[in-house]
């Protein structure tokens, strides 16, 4: 069963990540803009296409939960006490969509890796594809920097659906 500082927990930590996720895509951003503006070989130029799309998608992500976060602690806690219909109408509906995601993000997280992987092994003694190379890295990199990321905060996501699941069960 939840209580209202597993709430607090909850949201606090995906306030933490979400300050990651941020940070980390804008120096993605940076770095590949830095590579494509200023190195300007074909490797930095692959490179710098993963870092700026997945580094566009983490500052975005990060931003818009790190902003939200706050409010929905405390929106969640108060119902806990005044409204727990609204944790089963609104936020427990909200976790299952989430948690539903989470499946889609983690298929496509792995697809990409995989995808970057075999761009390393198939290019990375032909210095004429250095291009390609360099796309399979940073595709590689990120998308086990999210994949990881993701995979905690399915968990940290599972325990708190399953915990408000068990309040709500009870509380009928």
């Amino acid at each position: 069963m939840i209580t209202k500082a597993e709430i607090e927990k909850y949201f606090v930590q995906e306030k933490q990540e979400s300050l990651l996720f941020l940070v980390l895509g804008l120096i993605a951003i940076a770095l590949a803009l830095a590579f494509y503006f200023y190195w300007k070989t074909e490797f930095h130029k692959g490179a710098a296409i993963p870092l700026i799309v997945i580094g566009l998608i983490q500052a975005i992500v990060g931003y818009s939960v790190y902003s939200r976060s706050d409010n929905q602690r405390i929106s969640n806690v108060y119902a806990m006490d005044m409204d727990p219909g609204k944790l089963k109408s609104d936020e427990l509906p909200r976790m299952k969509k989430v948690m539903q995601n989470f499946v889609i993000y983690r298929w496509t997280e792995i697809v990409l890796l995989v995808v970057g992987i075999i761009l390393i092994f198939l290019y990375r003694s032909n210095i004429d594809k250095s291009f390609w190379f360099g796309l399979g890295i940073t595709l590689a990199i990120q998308s086990a920097i999210m994949f990881s990321a993701d995979l905690v905060a399915e968990k940290r996501g599972a325990r708190y659906s399953n915990g408000l699941e068990e309040y709500l069960n009870k509380s009928k």
